[in-house]
């Protein structure tokens, strides 16, 4: 006889089935391309566009891993520059967007809601649309070709998405707290410090891990235009290093690519418990 008190069994097998089905499907779309470009970069280059195509390679080695080393030199440099850009840019935006979260989710005060408008509204914009205004910026203040011109604009572009959410999830955290700390005589800076940062941890690690993704894809516009020191470069422009020449090598481009996303990944795997735990929490009152 079927449990009426297990969710699952509330399903039909065929239900079911259909649902595994699903996700498997939904799975495939967003994985294939990642299968098949590590494939590739297991696949001898002469075999890339032969036909018949096959999937799977034949003879694959992981030669490009070690090949794409010398054909572009400070590879592991790139590596570094991306990763440690990111964690600035991280560590910054978190230094600016804590205070101003827990202010927009816990002090009234007028045009706090067109603020937050305007912040969303920034989104709208694309990097390329402010390029030539951000290079004058960038020129004015002698920032060019250095670490601060991927910065600054990671910085500026990251921030209105960061506030969102953790304001957001600030807002979450019961108000009775507060007026029980107001009543001891604590003020906003002691509330902020001892009551709500505790209570928002799994948020703010949402955050900068979302930050950290955002701000090691989008360096390479900026890098690009702000930056022509080989020591200051970023990843993408490793990548891009593969585009400037008469013929693509793309064995060795996704190598490169899957070894540059390493990092982040390690990173995301690490802190993947805790980034679950902040997505979740607050979804259900206790």
């Amino acid at each position: 006889m079927m449990k009426k008190n297990a969710m699952i069994d509330r399903y039909r097998w065929w239900e079911v089935v259909l649902m595994y089905m699903g996700i498997a499907l939904f799975l495939f779309f967003i994985l294939a391309p990642f299968i098949e470009g590590f494939l590739v970069s297991l696949k001898p280059l002469g075999l890339l566009f032969s036909t018949p195509y096959k999937f799977f390679p034949e003879n694959g080695s992981f030669k490009a891993y070690v090949t794409m080393w010398e054909s572009v030199p400070g590879f592991g440099r790139y590596i570094f520059n991306s990763f440690y850009i990111s964690t600035i840019i991280t560590m910054v935006v978190l230094a600016l967007v804590v205070p101003a979260s827990y202010a927009f989710a816990r002090i009234k005060f007028k045009g706090a809601g067109s603020l937050l408008g305007g912040f969303l509204a920034v989104n709208m914009f694309s990097g390329a649309v402010l390029l030539i205004p951000l290079f004058r910026l960038m020129r004015s203040y002698g920032l060019l070709n250095t670490y601060w011109s991927m910065i600054v604009p990671g910085v500026a572009f990251l921030i209105p998405t960061a506030i969102w959410l953790l304001s957001t999830y600030m807002k979450r955290i019961p108000r009775e707290l507060d007026e029980a700390a107001y009543v001891d005589g604590a003020g906003h800076f002691y509330i902020l410090r001892r009551v709500i940062l505790p209570l928002a941890m799994p948020g703010i690690i949402v955050v900068a891990i979302t930050t950290f993704i955002g701000a090691y894809a989008q360096q390479f516009i900026f890098a690009l235009t702000f930056n022509s020191k080989t020591e200051f470069m970023p990843l993408p422009i490793g990548l891009f290093a593969y585009f400037g020449r008469q013929e693509v090598i793309w064995n060795e481009l996704m190598a490169a690519s899957f070894v540059g996303i390493a990092p982040a990944m390690i990173l995301i795997f690490a802190l993947q418990r805790y980034l679950v735990a902040g997505l979740t929490a607050g979804a259900v009152k206790q």
